[in-house]
């Protein structure tokens, strides 16, 4: 964790600056309203902030057929599956190219498990993930959508406990990948969808690893920070 936090400070630094990006100068006789255009257009030099909320879900076959083919525990009835739990996301990223964004996630991910004569199980997993997404800006009717893919990776912590017990809790380095879309709303506001898969693991007392990974799907608000240069401060817009 304390890899990523200089880096999610050089992210934020460089949100906070790209309004005085040069690169990439639009020509002085251009007009107030071609500025506009230009950067409601541009992706290179922009940034976003982006909270998803979601669903998590992993089915932890494995874990559950370790528990019931113990010796003690196969005459017991097995009791439901996993279900999943709620996730939250906060993505803080910066596009450093038409195509090309990198950005760090803050996540955290919660479940409620059942084991047959144990108390309830609790499964909680944060993290910071560095993302490399690739990403395109689509022009459907008078509508707006960037679509993106890319790939996670960084540190995470998976907890566990049972009612009343202590944490069991393991930290990894964590790898992913994830694919989603925003609908833009308006130049600063979006509708964002994704769907990611997480590799990674997690302990639990006296039974053994469990799946804190699994597939996310998330929906949540987008609001991004358009591209300046010198040119349009000088003229006073966007």
């Amino acid at each position: 964790m304390r890899r990523v936090i200089p880096l999610l400070v050089t992210l934020m630094t460089s949100m906070a600056s790209a309004q005085d990006d040069t690169e990439g100068a639009i020509p002085d006789g251009y007009s107030d309203e071609d500025y506009e255009r230009e950067a409601a257009k541009r992706l290179e030099g922009t940034s976003r902030v982006s909270i998803i909320g979601g669903w998590r879900y992993a089915p932890n076959f494995t874990f559950y057929d370790n528990y019931y083919f113990k010796r003690d525990n196969r005459a017991l009835e097995r009791s439901r599956g996993a279900i999943g739990g709620p996730l939250l996301t906060g993505t803080f990223a910066y596009s450093v190219t038409e195509l090309i964004e990198v950005g760090i996630d803050l996540f955290t991910t919660y479940e409620r498990m059942e084991l047959t004569n144990k108390p309830g199980l609790n499964a909680v997993t944060f993290g910071a993930l560095v993302g490399l997404r690739f990403q395109k800006r689509l022009e459907l009717g008078n509508r707006v959508v960037i679509p993106s893919v890319g790939a996670l990776f960084g540190p995470i912590v998976a907890a566990s406990y049972f009612d009343g017990g202590q944490s069991v809790e393991r930290g990894q380095q964590a790898l992913g990948f994830t694919g989603g879309a925003t609908l833009k709303l308006s130049k600063q506001w979006g509708l964002c969808f994704e769907l990611r898969y997480l590799f990674a693991s997690g302990d639990v007392k006296d039974v053994g690893p469990f799946n804190a990974g699994g597939t996310w799907l998330g929906v949540g608000m987008t609001y991004s920070f358009p591209w300046q240069n010198e040119n349009t401060r000088i003229h006073g817009k966007i």
